[in-house]
């Protein structure tokens, strides 16, 4: 094979492009944002993958996709099983120390589709979430998901926001703000957003080459997860991206 000026020989980053593209066509903007990259590193990745064959590029919309020679691998997807398996002693854990209730969530279908819950540590009554599908743009989970997924965050948009409560986020404005604040500090946050008197914390769960591909989060009394400003708790923030980075090193 001959030598293209500018290609990339990071198998970790080529790997988490080629996941990202299985899930939807990108531009090379698109995916230097959803995997914290450089516009440059990204479309010398892409460039790199659209050579072997790996990826096309639509001349026309300028969006890749995945190539033949990729899709003649097999599924490019991640294994939601695997994910849950190496995240719950984690889980049990992130319980025990904050005190609160541990979701894990991934996308399916522009919601978020809860993997594993681990209940509150104390005596009161619990429902179990397990299968349950939540709505992306009311949770902590669902920001922090979309906060890297920019493509379903688009999606999101565009159909319109139903209002759980009075301060549900109900308009693209808002959404794209709190994505960007949530990218920035590496963790999102929902204050009565989807349950009233509920706030919530969660971090992004990654794979080898940084790519998202679910999220770890807490829940409980807003007193309790939030300060007297409405702002997270900074021990319990930590706790949770603490506990987001111990799984994303076991998925890498």
């Amino acid at each position: 094979m001959s030598h293209v000026p500018g290609l990339i020989q990071s198998i970790e980053r080529s790997s988490a492009v080629l996941r990202l593209l299985a899930a939807d066509r990108l531009r090379v903007g698109e995916v230097a944002e959803a995997l914290d990259l450089p516009k440059s590193t990204a479309h010398s990745i892409l460039r790199t993958l659209e050579h072997v064959g790996f990826v096309e590029q639509d001349p026309r919309t300028t969006r890749y996709r995945l190539g033949r020679g990729v899709l003649d691998l097999g599924s490019a997807g991640f294994d939601v099983n695997e994910l849950r398996g190496r995240a719950l002693n984690w889980a049990d854990a992130l319980a025990a120390r904050s005190g609160q209730e541990v979701r894990i969530g991934v996308l399916r279908d522009r919601q978020v589709l809860v993997v594993h819950h681990v209940f509150r540590p104390d005596d009161s009554a619990q429902s179990m979430d397990t299968g349950r599908l939540l709505p992306a743009h009311a949770t902590a989970l669902g920001k922090t998901l979309l906060a890297y997924h920019p493509t379903v965050a688009s999606a999101v948009a565009r159909e319109g926001f139903d209002a759980y409560t009075r301060r549900t986020l109900t308009n693209r404005q808002d959404l794209a703000r709190q994505l960007g604040e949530t990218r920035a500090r590496g963790w999102g946050l929902a204050v009565e957003e989807w349950r009233a008197g509920q706030a919530a914390i969660a971090a992004p769960l990654r794979t080898s080459g940084g790519l998202v591909v679910g999220a770890i989060g807490i829940a409980g009394p807003v007193e309790t997860v939030c300060d007297t400003r409405r702002q997270a708790r900074q021990a319990l923030v930590e706790h949770v991206v603490g506990g987001a980075r111990s799984i994303s090193r076991d998925l890498a």
